[in-house]
């Protein structure tokens, strides 16, 4: 599947990135890419786009990342709303918490049902007595 995401290329605590159409399975390190789209520096927040690529490779059926698509929506070139992927990790670590205190209390039921089915066993057949010799 194509991407369009950013691509990190600044110095050291220097950070700007080039956008770019890439394959999905591409690691954002690897350098592979079809097409640059235009660039995004985080220290001066100044970013140029050649929006006809980017309405190109959307028209191809490319996706875009979180950050991508808010800069598209803030630039103008698509419209919608903007994903919050600030607090992505929160919701995620959030959603895992609730699951696993979830799937805590599911267990403390089914064992609790099945003490209580073990119980009413024990009083509806008697155990039987063993002969002692």
């Amino acid at each position: 599947m194509l991407m369009i995401r950013l691509q990190r290329f600044g110095k050291k605590n220097q950070p700007s990135f080039r956008m770019v159409a890439t394959d999905s399975r591409n690691s954002t390190k690897s350098g592979k890419f079809l097409e640059v789209l235009g660039f995004y520096n985080a220290t001066t927040k100044e970013h140029s786009l050649n929006t006809e690529k980017v309405n190109y490779w959307l028209s191809r059926g490319a996706k875009t990342s979180g950050t991508v698509n808010n800069l598209l929506i803030r630039k103008g070139v698509i419209k919608g709303k903007k994903i919050d992927v600030a607090s992505r990790k929160k919701i995620l670590k959030a959603e895992k918490a609730e699951g696993d205190a979830g799937a805590g209390k599911k267990e403390e039921e089914k064992q609790k049902e099945t003490t209580a089915k073990d119980k009413k066993e024990e009083t509806l057949v008697p155990k039987p007595e063993i002969p002692q010799a």
